[in-house]
């Protein structure tokens, strides 16, 4: 059975941070890009982050660059995002996706595989 389980989610004050995980079972997270999504009630899923499979790439929404950042650890099957500097708007739940390629893309298509989401809320 294919899983992607999110953690590290919760209520934060703005201001602070939170270091999500994704860990893989069921399939490798190596040789494919990985990538985290979010979304809000009412809207569309929207990127966030990817990460190439090398690790040697990465790319960020423009309302994140600077504040969050995405590594992987292919020994342990694991993507992690960690968001620093949290604002309100930042409230979403956060998924992480493997690509179906090695190359960074924030395309959802592009991934085959997503989690189950894990809730950020971020108070005021």
């Amino acid at each position: 059975q294919v899983l992607l389980v999110e953690s590290g989610g919760g209520l934060v004050q703005a201001g602070g941070s939170l270091r999500l995980s994704c860990v893989g079972s069921g399939l490798t997270f190596r040789n494919y890009a990985m990538g985290w999504f979010r979304q809000v009630p009412g809207k569309e899923r929207e990127f966030v982050a990817a990460i190439s499979w090398t690790g040697g790439w990465t790319t960020y929404a423009d309302s994140v660059k600077g504040r969050f950042t995405i590594s992987r650890d292919d020994a342990a099957n694991t993507v992690y995002l960690q968001m620093n500097s949290l604002t309100p708007e930042d409230t979403a739940v956060y998924y992480c996706a493997r690509s179906t390629i090695g190359a960074v893309t924030t395309t959802s298509v592009a991934y085959g595989y997503w989690g189950q989401g894990t809730q950020v809320t971020v108070s005021s």
